[in-house]
């Protein structure tokens, strides 16, 4: 979920940093509604939210994630471990679920997406790099699928409960009788999201470099908080959810509601 430490592009980290904290705020309107029972944001049971704002977030997180993409010098190794922290997450939340009685399974969420995406990538930059493919080829070759998995995500639920085999529930298939999870996120549209956002990074950031101009570093002052939360949303992903609900639960105790 990180760029390589040099040659930082400070306006992808503003943007990812911006989506996570927009994240946090949706995971805090669940909580509140849905873990502690008090009736307001109403808006996240309406079409809108799902329809327009939720996906608008997610784009930016997972197309800037496909970006970084193309700064790493091994998304091999980065796609390993974010998949061993997803395996991770997914057996506590297991772990939690079965023996807490607290419902937070999470078996395919944003993090094991991008693994999965990084890795794809990864082996794609191996094939250019030992068929020697001209970058342009790539190019055009990852943007085509990357439109392609995108607009299987619009037509992805005509497949819901035609297989029982939960080996098909990342990929957005509904299937029947499948646990109960949370936080959910399907290989399409979001590997087209990230195979985009890798395109943009191969052809906008080929050198590597910030398209902010020096003479507009002077923004960063007000941008660093997000920035920072673009620096670290590996780490802030993963606690913020356990921090928002345990504040929210002493909160909600010393008011003797819980």
């Amino acid at each position: 979920m990180m760029a390589a430490k040099k040659n930082r592009a400070p306006e992808l980290d503003l943007l990812r940093g911006f989506a996570l904290f927009m994240m946090i705020l949706m995971h805090f309107a669940y909580d509140i509604r849905y873990e502690f029972h008090v009736p307001i944001f109403s808006f996240l049971e309406a079409n809108w939210f799902w329809a327009f704002v939720h996906p608008f977030f997610l784009v930016i997180f997972v197309g800037v994630s496909g970006v970084c993409s193309t700064f790493s010098r091994s998304n091999l190794m980065r796609g390993l471990k974010l998949l061993a922290v997803a395996a991770g997450l997914t057996l506590v939340t297991w772990l939690i679920t079965t023996y807490a009685n607290i419902r937070c399974l999470i078996i395919f969420n944003v993090l094991a997406l991008l693994a999965v995406s990084i890795l794809i990538y990864s082996l794609v930059q191996f094939i250019e790099k030992k068929a020697h493919i001209r970058p342009v080829v790539i190019n055009v070759f990852l943007g085509l699928f990357g439109t392609f998995f995108t607009a299987i995500g619009s037509t992805i639920n005509n497949m819901d409960n035609s297989t029982s085999n939960l080996i098909f529930l990342p990929v957005g298939f509904k299937i029947p009788d499948s646990p109960v999870v949370v936080d959910a996120m399907e290989l399409f549209p979001w590997l087209g999201v990230f195979l985009i956002g890798c395109v943009i990074g191969r052809v906008c950031y080929a050198n590597k470099e910030s398209l902010i101009p020096s003479g507009m570093k002077k923004i960063h002052a007000v941008s660093a908080p997000f920035e920072f939360m673009g620096r670290h949303s590996l780490i802030i992903y993963l606690v913020h959810q356990p921090l928002v609900y345990g504040i929210l639960y002493v909160i909600f105790l010393a008011l003797g509601n819980r």
